[in-house]
Order: C-alpha cells, then structure tokens, then sequence
C-alpha cells in the first residue's frame, strides 16, 4: 500500500519557449513548444514514487472523463503512482496550464482550473480514497479546493499521520482563512512569495512569528530558490544551503515543478524516516537537478538523486 499521499492539482502544461519576456503589446517569437503532464501534486507524487518505487505514492485529485485524462492514467502507471483515488468528472475537462518560459529558465503561468475544482470534501469519503488515507504514513496536501484541504488535513491528523501542506496559490486566502487547516499540519513548506500572501508580514521573522501563534508545533520550510531554504521552529531558525547545479556544469533550463520536486523528495525522504536535515538536502538536490530539465517532471530517479547526493 502507498505511504505517501498527494492531494491536489494534476494538468497538462503547455510550455511555451522564448527567449525573453515581452513587454505589454510586444510581440516576441516562439523557439519551441511542448505538451507534457504536470499540476503540483501530479509532479509532486511522481517526484516521490521515483524515489520510493512502485505502489508507494498515490494521488487524490479529479480529472475530466477526456483524452487528457486517459494520457494522465497512462503515465501515472507507467511511473508506479497508485491511481485509485483519481476522481473522473464528466462535463468538466481536465485541467491545463499555458506556461511561458525564457532563456534563462523563468517562468510565467496561466492556470485553468477545470476539474480540479471538483475534488470536493466528501469524496474522501469514498471507501478506496479512505483506505489510502487509513493506510498512509504521511499525507501531502497541496492545491486540491480550501475546503477539501481542511477536511483531509483534520482527517489524517485524528488518524496520527504526518500531515505536509504546500499551498501554491491557496496561500492568497490568507492566515485567518487557513488558520484552522493549519492547526493540523506538520510541516507547511512556502515560497517567499507564498509567504507574503499567507502571512501578509514583511520580514521572515514577522512571518515565523505569526504562522506559530496559529501553531506552536508547526514547522515552516521558506524556499528561497537557488539561495536554499530555511526552517522555522519554534523561534529557531535553520538554513540549509541550496544544491547548485551550475557548480557540476550542469545548465538551467527550466525552473517550472521545482517546487514540486522539492515536496517530492522531502515526504519520500520522511516516509523513510530520514532526519529533517536529510529530508531538506534530498528535497534540495531533487529540485536542482529538475531544473536542468526541460520537462515539468523532471525531477531524479533514485539511484541519480543518491549519486548527486554523495
């Protein structure tokens, strides 16, 4: 049975090449583009079931009964994802992205929604959805609706599971929306941007304090990108350094689901009952590799992570 969870968003990204941004009205041309899956929580359970092997992650999130669905279902088995808490809806289509994405690796992202928007509260109700979740080590919760991020959040909590919460653009809600979720989350991983929604603080430390009055167990991971990360812990703070890839001439070419490799690899690393700082160095060089990679899910396999891992 699958250890990792991932609840949240699965599309088809529609990556556009070029090399430099426009400005308004400016017509720039296209180098190249290309099709490929991608959503938070699709990348992210990929990321994770390359590391952990065949059976050992599975997804929750809603399709549409489309072709893009089916090629989801395709390649979520070709990976070794557990596929059975997929909900497919009719009369919604599955959901895409249209990313854009320049010389040096930069990305801008237009989202529709579609059938992401139908995973809903009840549904992890359903008897295959809750045995995944029973079954569960730790729960991954990403960008499914707030509503249903709440009620999965409290679920896993009363059943003593790990709980994990990478909100992307849900941290726009707002601190006193997500506060009652975040009283059940573990570890809520942001960006600095996501940091400035959620919190609406100007500093690190304004935010750290805020997000510990909400709860004082919970343990926050800002990701700075290429500068590394930095865990707040109850008035702690610890920085991990960023893993380089330019320093093994390895290039940037697409910095597009480096987030979710780096969730990815830290709930793998975790199941594993691997220590928080070796969860954050896998999380760390799963993101720096991805990034040398022109695909959405790029991230390593195991035996790659392990050999850039030393």
């Amino acid at each position: 049975m699958p250890k990792v969870v991932v609840a949240g968003a699965v599309n088809w990204d529609i990556n556009i090449f070029i090399d430099t941004f426009p400005h308004r009205g400016e017509q720039v041309s296209v180098r190249r583009i290309s099709r490929v899956p991608g959503g938070k929580a699709g990348n992210a359970v990929v990321a994770a079931a390359r590391l952990l092997g065949e059976n050992r992650a599975a997804i929750l999130a809603c399709l549409g009964d489309d072709s893009v669905a089916e090629e989801h279902l395709r390649i979520f088995k070709q990976e070794g994802v557990n596929t059975t808490g997929l909900k497919i809806t009719k009369r919604i289509e599955s959901g895409k992205a249209f990313i854009i994405i320049d010389k040096n690796g930069e990305n801008i992202i237009h989202s529709l929604v579609g059938a992401n928007a139908s995973l809903l509260p009840d549904d992890l109700e359903h008897p295959t959805r809750r045995r995944l979740i029973e079954n569960a080590s730790l729960i991954a919760i990403m960008d499914p609706p707030l509503a249903t991020c709440s009620r999965l959040a409290r679920k896993a909590k009363r059943l003593g599971k790990s709980v994990v919460w990478d909100p992307g653009l849900k941290s726009r809600f707002g601190l006193d929306a997500a506060a009652h979720l975040l009283r059940n989350v573990d570890y809520l991983l942001l960006n600095q941007h996501e940091v400035r929604f959620l919190t609406r603080a100007r500093t690190e430390e304004a935010a750290a304090r805020k997000l510990s009055k909400v709860n004082g167990k919970l343990k926050v991971v800002m990701k700075y990108g290429s500068k590394g990360c930095v865990l707040h812990y109850q008035g702690k703070r610890t920085v991990f350094h960023a893993f380089d890839p330019k320093a093994l001439g390895l290039r940037v070419v697409n910095t597009v689901g480096c987030g979710d490799a780096f969730l990815g690899a830290f709930v793998a690393a975790l199941v594993e009952h691997r220590s928080e700082s070796e969860a954050l160095r896998w999380a760390s060089v799963a993101a720096g590799l991805k990034a040398t990679r022109p695909e959405t899910r790029g991230s390593p396999d195991r035996s790659t992570l392990m050999k850039h891992l030393g």
